[in-house]
């Protein structure tokens, strides 16, 4: 199934552009039908314009080419047979300084050709048009992605509710103002909703549903057609199983194909959870979790193996529903916490994470379930160097032999503990996030979110707490072996990294 995309600039209508008081542009000639669109403008004094023509242009001409003797001959039919067999969507002809009316015979063919034809007024420039019609393409496409965002917000709502397949549906088939169906794995209506379509229509796009759905390699993911004056269109299942969305339509929108692609995504992951089970035990791991269970009582349940807690946060925008189960999916994992800035993903440790696009992740250790908290806190911690060191992914790295292992572990702490005393606990963490970091202050106001200035403070204060010079080389590793064996207060984790 493709990804969803930002949906193309919508194009302006003739009509609006017409509506333009500053351009006060007449149309003398041709069909005033309120569907015609114009994609671009484009000037040329060509006499034949088809070459350099795109299809959708409104050209625009102050009759340079035109000979004198072309109103007795076939200049003009020619010219606008021209313009229209390469898909020009409208004619401008400015009034002076070469002609002072439009030619009648251009009025004539243009009549016969059914090309709209518009006169420019003296005091309104070509390039005062082109302007006009970017601005009104611009307007049109905040309003499209205005659509398409607020959809989008809507759909991922919809999947948190009691009967989300349904909510899901209904939200989609109101958001395309036509109808949306789900079909089952054997092509059967599985539901629906929105205004039903009518017999003519439910036949073709059953069809059409047949042929999105998996058959072996080149069928394809999705596929439109229209009937009965109805746009129709199909999206396959990402879970694989068969299940096929169709949409019914009575326009089709630029971002339309957007705003069903997540519908699609969405459907995908209820589907899949549906079939395979997998979100009925989650659920019974969550009802468990709530009445008192340990984790490694429910972890079971949820498959065997070590597990990587991954804390994901977005480089742009703050972070949405659906870009929070898109990096899930991303990931392989559908165990996916959204908080206020970050996403908390658990994965599986044999599926090894990787970089994604528009994120920076932290990656924890492989663990058990029971050592899931410490991976929460390495994952934290390893994000937070990400972020400071401006890299797309960072791993807790996995612990190798040093001197340290020749000391008990008992006096160790002990050790650490009385060096690190007078330091409180956020002083403690600024301390281990410093050194980490090499020494460096905007590194380290990355990683703790703060300004620099605080970080310059908080470590003037560890030294005069601890009473040692912070610039020593010595002192450093002293109190970075500490800080590897010291737990936080109330914590019962280690602040080592």
């Amino acid at each position: 199934m493709p990804e969803p995309t930002v949906p193309p600039t919508p194009p302006v209508p003739l009509s609006a552009l017409l509506a333009r008081e500053d351009l006060a542009l007449r149309q003398i000639a041709g069909p005033s039908d309120p569907g015609i669109v114009i994609h671009w403008a484009h000037t040329s004094e060509m006499a034949d314009p088809y070459p350099y023509l795109l299809g959708g242009e409104l050209l625009l001409t102050a009759g340079v080419h035109i000979p004198e003797a072309a109103g007795s001959g076939t200049y003009f039919d020619d010219y606008v047979s021209r313009i229209v067999a390469a898909g020009g969507a409208a004619l401008g002809f400015g009034l002076a300084p070469v002609h002072d009316t439009v030619p009648r015979a251009l009025v004539a063919a243009c009549e016969a050709y059914e090309l709209p034809l518009l006169e420019v007024p003296p005091q309104t420039t070509f390039s005062g048009v082109a302007r006009a019609v970017w601005q009104l393409m611009a307007q049109a496409r905040h309003a499209e992605l205005r659509r398409v965002t607020e959809a989008q917000q809507s759909l991922a709502a919809a999947a948190s509710r009691p009967d989300p397949v349904r909510a899901v549906l209904r939200q989609l088939a109101q958001r395309v103002g036509g109808w949306a169906v789900l079909y089952g794995p054997e092509g059967a209506e599985v539901a629906s909703a929105g205004r039903g379509p009518q017999d003519t229509v439910s036949g073709p796009l059953a069809e059409l549903a047949a042929v999105v759905r998996p058959s072996g390699t080149g069928t394809p993911t999705s596929a439109t057609d229209t009937a009965a004056g109805t746009h129709l269109a199909a999206y396959a299942l990402g879970a694989g199983r068969g299940f096929v969305l169709g949409v019914v339509a009575p326009r089709r929108d630029p971002g339309d194909h957007t705003i069903a692609s997540v519908a699609a995504v969405l459907l995908s992951l209820l589907t899949g959870e549906h079939q395979s089970g997998s979100g009925a035990a989650r659920s019974s791991a969550l009802v468990r979790l709530l009445l008192g269970a340990e984790p490694q009582a429910v972890a079971p349940l949820l498959g065997a193996g070590d597990w990587l807690v991954v804390h994901g946060r977005p480089d742009a925008q703050p972070c949405d529903p659906v870009a929070a189960s898109a990096l899930g999916a991303a990931l392989g994992s559908p165990l996916v916490d959204l908080a206020r800035d970050v996403v908390r993903v658990l994965v599986p440790a044999d599926r090894e994470p990787s970089p994604q696009p528009g994120w920076t992740l932290g990656v924890s250790a492989p663990a058990s379930a029971p050592d899931w908290p410490a991976a929460d806190t390495q994952a934290a911690r390893a994000l937070s160097r990400a972020r400071a060191t401006r890299t797309p992914l960072f791993r807790h790295g996995t612990h190798r032999p040093a001197l340290a292992d020749l000391l008990f572990p008992d006096e160790a702490e002990a050790h650490a503990r009385t060096l690190l005393a007078p330091l409180t606990t956020p002083l403690t963490e600024t301390l281990r996030t410093w050194l980490s970091l090499h020494g460096s202050w905007d590194r380290t106001a990355v990683a703790l979110s703060v300004h620099r200035n605080t970080v310059r403070q908080r470590i003037a204060r560890c030294a005069a707490l601890l009473g040692t010079d912070l610039d020593d080389p010595d002192v450093r590793m002293e109190l970075w072996f500490a800080l590897r064996h010291v737990e936080l207060p109330g914590t019962g984790r280690s602040t080592a990294q």
